[in-house]
């Protein structure tokens, strides 16, 4: 059985979908398959793998409210291994048409139970928000991945995001963990960078990844050419910082 991983930060602008993205490239470089399921309706994880949602008939939308199974839906990527559940526009009202669904909650997790079994690693990529489509993403996942951005309002909203994943564990999944947090657009320049990793060391006691993502340009122009920074620039600072997140997250398998 594959590990469910969400990517979840209800705040924008955080490197959540750079993270998916390039974690799940890294990932199936190594030899792992993976899915990375985008439920954003914005659909960066989408066209940050090189696929142009506005021109696809059918996406995680249809799977949700049963329409499609989701392998029909499923698509493969520049990279052997890494396939994606891609968000297409339909699926921004989903979270409205989804109130009135029995088991609303579970809607994401049921259909990522069919195929679990077919991939080392599911990785979710959430909205940046803390609504119904951020939930099922919870309630999918075996782990939370937290990227936090190392600037001054970094931590803004941490506090409600842990609330809302307490809440999940309480009432929705018991068995949903923490994986960790990941510091991103760190620029070691900037003593407030250091600041915001000293303060993060405090909500989560020996769960801070080692890796740091770095800021970067690389980072930031890959999506626009469709491609994770494996294929992009690989010898980056960010490509290489990626490459040792994917490392520490199939060490914790090992462990």
């Amino acid at each position: 059985m594959g590990k469910i991983i969400s990517v979840v930060n209800q705040k924008g602008g955080v490197g959540k979908t750079t993270t998916a993205v390039n974690l799940g490239a890294y990932l199936a470089l190594m030899g792992k398959n993976v899915l990375l399921v985008d439920i954003d309706p914005q659909a960066n994880a989408t066209s940050g793998v090189g696929i142009d949602h506005k021109n696809l008939e059918h996406g995680l939308y249809e799977a949700i409210i049963g329409a499609k199974p989701i392998y029909e839906i499923t698509k493969r990527t520049l990279q052997d291994g890494y396939k994606i559940a891609p968000s297409t526009v339909a699926l921004a009202g989903a979270g409205i048409e989804m109130v009135n669904m029995e088991d609303r909650e579970y809607k994401l997790s049921n259909i990522l139970e069919s195929v679990k079994d077919e991939y080392d690693y599911i990785i979710i990529d959430g909205p940046p928000s803390l609504g119904l489509l951020t939930i099922n993403s919870l309630v999918a996942a075996d782990e939370v991945l937290i990227p936090i951005q190392s600037e001054y309002f970094a931590l803004e909203g941490l506090g409600q995001l842990l609330n809302t994943i307490g809440l999940v564990q309480a009432n929705l999944k018991p068995e949903l963990g923490i994986m960790g947090a990941v510091i991103t657009m760190f620029d070691r320049r900037n003593k407030l960078s250091g600041s915001v990793m000293n303060e993060l060391y405090q909500y989560f006691p020996n769960k801070v990844f080692r890796s740091v993502i770095p800021r970067s340009v690389r980072l930031a122009e890959a999506p626009s050419y469709g491609r994770s920074i494996l294929h992009y620039d690989p010898k980056s600072k960010g490509g290489k910082a990626y490459k040792r997140l994917a490392m520490e997250i199939i060490d914790l398998e090992l462990r």
